[in-house]
């Protein structure tokens, strides 16, 4: 990406919302979710919901699915999670100065020092051996959506009167395979190797190579987060249908709210969690 001037436009307004539930099968609640806003000094945690402005300061959103024996997958993916914030003030000073070909290093010194942690961890500790994570990550600054993600947790793009879009790549065999058409979204569903990943932080991987991308977003854009728990229970036409339209019966719920519900109904075999963020106009 070659670096880009700083934006003198008015600055977008981002509503969110994020949910992660247990499921009525697992024992316990693998994933994890981060919803965070800062500046080049101070980064501050947000709320499950909520809305703001871009003027001051960027945000980052990200999902993480745990594995491991026990509850170290749990513990991973909170690792993973709570990692993420000591880079965050060094990439708005990148982000102030419109550099964005910064990013590229940035996000990826951020995933290799997830993975190296994880690694020392498993190494360290007999109940922590072989302990991984996914991770999907969404950096958001005045125009640009920064992105990055390993595992076969997901990152999705709805543009305003576009089409839902996967921005990420599933970091599986099965994954590989639908991306050169050998299989489609049915077969992937149904194939014995659906939940084996080939990248994820830790889990005794040697090398990692995270998938890093940028999207130019427009007022009415919509992206979400989700683990795989979420793509267990909804197919992408579902996904697009309920991030777009309300439930009559219950307007008050939000677009996370539906996916999560949806999803659990029609399997709810893992634990999911879900983070949907809307770009909206300036405000005067």
């Amino acid at each position: 990406m070659s670096p880009l001037p700083p934006s003198t436009a008015a600055s977008p307004r981002l509503r969110w919302s994020g949910l992660t539930e247990r499921g009525p099968v697992r024992s316990n609640n693998e994933d994890a979710f981060l919803g965070v806003t800062f500046d080049g000094r101070d980064v501050r945690y947000l709320g499950k919901t909520g809305e703001a402005s871009m003027a001051s300061s960027d945000f980052v959103f990200a999902v993480s699915d745990g594995m491991g024996g026990a509850k170290s997958g749990e513990f991973a993916s909170r690792i993973t999670i709570d990692h993420i914030t000591r880079l965050l003030p060094k990439g708005y000073r990148l982000s102030a100065q419109g550099l964005s070909s910064g990013f590229n290093d940035l996000l990826g010194e951020l995933f290799d020092s997830s993975h190296q942690a994880l690694l020392k961890l498993g190494n360290a500790y007999e109940e922590c051996a072989g302990m991984g994570a996914t991770l999907s990550l969404c950096w958001f600054s005045p125009e640009w959506m920064y992105f990055g993600h390993l595992g076969d947790s997901r990152i999705y793009h709805l543009p305003r009167g576009g089409e839902l879009r996967q921005l990420t790549h599933d970091h599986s065999f099965v994954g590989w395979q639908r991306r050169q058409g050998q299989l489609n979204e049915r077969q992937c569903r149904t194939h014995p190797r659906r939940n084996v990943i080939q990248q994820a932080l830790g889990a005794g991987h040697q090398f990692i190579e995270p998938h890093i991308g940028a999207v130019n977003y427009q007022p009415g854009d919509r992206f979400l987060l989700c683990t795989d728990g979420l793509i267990d229970g909804l197919w992408d036409h579902h996904l697009d249908d309920l991030l777009r339209h309300p439930d009559p019966a219950h307007p008050e719920k939000d677009a996370t709210h539906r996916l999560i519900e949806q999803a659990l109904a029609n399997s709810g075999r893992d634990n999911t969690t879900a983070v949907v963020v809307e770009i909206l106009p300036p405000t005067d």
